[in-house]
């Protein structure tokens, strides 16, 4: 078994920003609990920037701007929370290596790829990736959602069995879980329908919320794996939840998809904020598309091409209202695209293969 494993900054760090050394050895115990019982591990942990503000308390960093302050704070805290990473593990006899990313490195399939390769690689020596986002070059438009957004990514591309995002909420409510007499929602299905009960505030150090969380955790398990949404700060939560796999332990979890995607729509279906351009389809298509059917867009289909893109780039694919049906590795330039419109008897201008239907 496979699993990843995304640690908030809430879950790393206390009130005042400095890191909570007792929290994050007893995730280190656990993880290596895990790792005894043949449950291989990837880290995806937040925490760099909230240590590196903790650390900087008797600077003064208000002359920076808001990119600045992250780059700054996190270019010292990441030394120190990949240190203090290391001597925990240490201490059980088991490596770590340290991953910083962009997004941009998921852009192209080959960068993709060589990511991957490098991880499996320290897996298979045994060594536990510890990955999170390289704040200090990454800006503001270049930058995930947060390092929820960089578990789903991380999940899908080591073809995890299962995706752990530990939070400082025991997961998904069905009202504000600070307030008397909402509950904790155990399980969510594929058809089941939750968006309006979530709510949207942010708190602490971290840049993400539950609705971030909700909207990865659906992405990632119709891709077919199971994702948990737990209280990190709650005392052997990965334990219980993998390995004594106790029903009364509070998490939310969202139940796989029978029909898991290749890798390659893997890769497509978090590929999103990288598309060169748009393709606009008419009703039939768009109705064949979103049908049970593995069907293919043919330019015979298309209405409108927009953008500047080339063969093989990334593009979405969009009804006549504008809503998006999926994202694709399109066959042709912008401009053949262009000439092909509504002609019938071409080669697909999306294969199947290459086609991830929202």
């Amino acid at each position: 078994m496979r699993v990843a494993i995304k640690i908030g900054s809430n879950v790393l760090t206390r009130p005042d920003g400095s890191l909570d050394v007792t929290r994050v050895s007893a995730i280190v115990d656990q993880v290596c609990r895990l790792r005894e019982a043949n449950i291989e591990t990837v880290l995806i942990s937040s925490g760099a920037v909230a240590c590196g503000r903790g650390e900087c308390r008797d600077m003064d960093t208000s002359r920076l701007d808001d990119v600045s302050q992250r780059q700054f704070f996190s270019a010292i805290g990441q030394v120190k929370l990949i240190n203090r990473y290391y001597d925990l593990f240490h201490d059980h006899g088991v490596r770590v290596g340290q991953v910083l990313t962009m997004k941009e490195s998921f852009s192209t399939r080959r960068h993709y790829l060589n990511q991957r390769n490098c991880m499996l690689v320290m897996m298979e020596a045994g060594v536990i990736p510890i990955v999170n986002e390289n704040d200090t070059i990454s800006v503001t438009e270049l930058m995930f959602t947060d390092n929820d957004e960089l578990s789903g990514l991380i999940a899908t591309m080591l073809d995890c069995d299962a995706l752990v995002i530990l939070s400082s909420i025991g997961g998904i409510f069905d009202g504000d879980p600070r307030k008397e007499g909402s509950r904790l929602i155990p399980i969510v299905k594929r058809e089941d329908e939750i968006s309006s009960v979530i709510v949207t505030e942010k708190s602490g150090f971290g840049r993400g919320g539950m609705v971030t969380k909700h909207r990865i955790a659906r992405k990632v398990s119709d891709e077919g794996i199971e994702v948990i949404i737990a209280n990190g700060r709650r005392e052997n939560i990965l334990t219980d939840i993998l390995l004594d796999k106790n029903p009364s332990t509070p998490c939310t979890r969202f139940l796989p998809s029978d029909s898991p995607v290749s890798s390659m729509k893997r890769w497509i279906a978090h590929s999103e904020g990288f598309v060169k351009g748009v393709v606009r389809v008419d009703d039939k298509a768009s109705e064949s598309l979103t049908s049970s059917k593995a069907i293919s867009l043919l330019p015979i289909g298309v209405v409108e091409i927009e953008g500047d893109f080339e063969k093989d780039d990334l593009v979405k694919v969009v009804d006549n209202s504008g809503a998006t049906i999926g994202i694709g590795r399109v066959s042709y330039s912008a401009e053949e695209a262009c000439k092909l419109i509504g002609i019938h008897g071409c080669k697909p201008l999306i294969h199947y293969d290459y086609l991830y239907i929202e």
